[in-house]
C-alpha cells in the first residue's frame, strides 16, 4: 500500500502548493525504504550552512586564528541541527510552514516587521552567493564579476524547470553538488596536510573567542553563516513535500526520519566546513599569511603554498557549486516568506522574479560599487547581518515549537526545548554584545 499525493489542486494555503504532498511515501515498504522517501528537504536546506558567506567567514577566521574558530562552527552547527529538527516537527504536525504560522500568531504590524526582516536577511543570504558565484566564475573562466552576478541570477529559470519535473530532481540536483563539494575538499585537506592533533584542539572553546573583539566579530559571522534565518523558514515548508499518512503515528514516524534526514545533511555541512578553516589555517595561518581574507587571494595563494595546481582549481569549482546551490534554495526561501507572511499569491514565474529581484538589485549595485577589492568583507558583513537577524526567526520559531496545546502528544520532547531557548539566549547575548561593541568604539 502506498500513501497517495493529495490532488493537484491542493488548499490555496499549502505551503509551495506546486510540490505539497508530492513524493509518495510506500507505507508498506521497509524502514529504510520508508526513511529514503523522506531523503531530500534535510539537503535543500543544508546548502545554506556551506554558501559563499561561509567561505568568507572560515577563510578569514582560519587564517587569523588557525583553527581556534573551529569550536564556533561546531557549536553553531550543533544548534542547526537542534533547530531544524525543530522546524521539521512544525512542519509535519501543523502542516503550515512557520511564516504561516507567525501569521496567525502574532498581530498584523509584527507581522510586517518579521516579514521585513526576513527580506533583509534574504537579501544579505543572496548577496552573499550572487558574489561568491561571480566570483567563482571569474576565477574559472574570466567571466567579468558584474556579468558574473547577473548571468547567477538566471538560477531562477532553472529552479522553474527542474520542479516541473518534480521536487525530487532539485533535491538530487542539490545533494550532487554537495558530495561534489565535499568530495572537493577531501583532495584539499590531502593537499594541506594540517596538524590533526591542533585540528581536534580546535573543537575545544576558548576563552579568547569572547573577549577578542576581532574573534568575536568573526566568531559571529561564522555563527550567521551556519545558522541561516530563512532555512528556519524553508524546512517547514519543504518537509510538507512528502505524502505522509494523517495518523499519530504516522506523523511521528515521519518526524524521526525527517529529522534524521536534517541532521545527517548537516553533519556533511559541517565537514565542510571544517574543511575550508582548517585548509585556511594549514595553508594560509601556518605559513605566516593571516591576513588572507579575500576569495580571490585564497584562490591565488592556494597553489603555490601547497605546491599543486589543482589546489586552486578544487576551491574554485567547490565554490562555483557552493554558490549555485544556495541562491536556488534561497530563492525558495523567499517564496515561502513572501506567502507565508502576505499570504501574497503570484504565478510561479513572476513570483520567482520578485523573489529574485529583491536580491539582486542590491548585490548588482554593491559590485558595481565596489568591484572585486572589498567582497570579503561584504560577504563577512552580509554574515553578520544575518546573525542578527536570527533571533527575529529563532524566537517565533520556539514561541511556536513550545506550544503545547497546539502540539499535544507530539510536542517536542522537553530536553529539545530547553536547548532550543537556551540556543535562543546564546544567539541573542552575542548580538547584544556585538552591538554594545560598536556602540562603544
Amino acid at each position: 500500500m502506498l500513501t497517495r499525493p493529495e490532488p493537484v489542486t491542493a488548499p490555496p494555503e499549502v505551503s509551495l502548493p506546486e510540490i505539497h504532498r508530492s513524493v509518495v511515501v510506500p507505507n508498506a515498504a521497509g524502514w529504510l525504504r520508508r526513511l529514503l522517501a523522506f531523503v531530500g528537504p534535510g539537503y535543500l536546506v543544508a546548502v545554506g550552512y556551506m554558501d559563499p558567506g561561509n567561505w568568507a567567514t572560515a577563510l578569514a577566521g582560519g587564517s587569523a586564528f588557525g583553527y581556534t574558530l573551529l569550536s564556533v562552527a561546531l557549536v553553531s552547527s550543533l544548534m542547526a541541527m537542534l533547530l531544524q529538527a525543530l522546524c521539521a516537527r512544525i512542519g509535519i504536525v501543523t502542516g503550515r510552514d512557520l511564516a504561516q504560522l507567525c501569521r496567525e500568531r502574532f498581530p498584523q504590524p509584527v507581522n510586517v516587521a518579521l516579514w521585513g526582516l526576513a527580506e533583509v536577511a534574504i537579501c544579505a543570504t543572496d548577496l552573499a552567493e550572487l558574489i561568491g558565484t561571480a566570483i567563482a566564475l571569474q576565477l574559472l573562466f574570466g567571466v567579468p564579476l558584474l556579468l558574473g552576478v547577473v548571468l547567477t541570477a538566471l538560477d531562477a529559470l532553472l529552479i522553474l524547470w527542474l520542479q516541473n519535473r518534480g521536487v525530487r530532481w532539485l533535491e538530487a540536483l542539490i545533494a550532487g553538488m554537495i558530495f561534489l563539494v565535499f568530495g572537493c575538499f577531501a583532495a584539499q585537506l590531502a593537499m594541506a596536510q594540517p596538524v590533526w592533533a591542533e585540528v581536534f584542539a580546535g573543537y575545544v572553546p576558548s576563552a579568547s573567542i569572547v573577549t577578542n573583539e576581532t574573534q568575536l566579530y568573526i566568531a559571529i559571522g561564522i555563527l550567521g553563516a551556519t545558522v541561516m534565518p530563512h532555512n528556519l523558514y524553508l524546512h517547514t515548508a519543504v518537509v510538507q513535500s512528502r505524502a505522509y499518512g494523517t495518523g499519530l503515528q504516522a506523523k511521528r514516524e515521519a518526524i524521526r526520519f525527517a529529522t534524521i534526514d536534517s541532521t545527517v545533511a548537516l553533519s556533511l555541512a559541517l565537514l565542510v566546513n571544517s574543511a575550508i578553516l582548517i585548509t585556511a589555517a594549514a595553508v594560509f595561518h601556518a605559513g605566516g599569511r593571516t591576513e588572507v581574507a579575500e576569495i580571490g587571494d585564497a584562490y591565488e595563494l592556494l597553489s603555490p603554498m601547497v605546491g599543486s595546481a589543482a589546489a586552486a582549481t578544487l576551491f574554485a569549482v567547490a565554490l562555483l557549486a557552493c554558490g549555485l546551490n544556495a541562491t536556488v534554495t534561497a530563492t525558495l526561501a523567499g517564496q515561502v516568506v513572501m506567502e507565508g507572511f502576505l499570504n501574497l499569491r503570484l504565478p510561479p514565474v513572476l513570483r520567482r522574479l520578485v523573489t529574485r529581484l529583491v536580491a539582486i538589485v542590491p548585490a548588482i549595485v554593491v559590485t558595481w560599487l565596489y568591484g572585486a577589492s572589498g567582497t570579503s568583507q561584504l560577504l563577512i558583513l552580509s554574515q553578520v547581518v544575518l546573525s542578527l537577524q536570527l533571533p527575529f526567526a529563532v524566537v517565533p520559531l520556539m514561541l511556536v515549537a513550545s506550544d503545547r496545546k497546539r502540539f499535544g502528544e507530539l510536542t517536542a520532547p522537553r530536553w529539545q526545548l530547553v536547548l532550543g531557548w537556551a540556543a535562543t539566549v546564546l544567539i541573542v547575548t552575542l548580538n547584544l554584545k556585538l552591538l554594545f561593541g560598536f556602540v562603544v568604539g
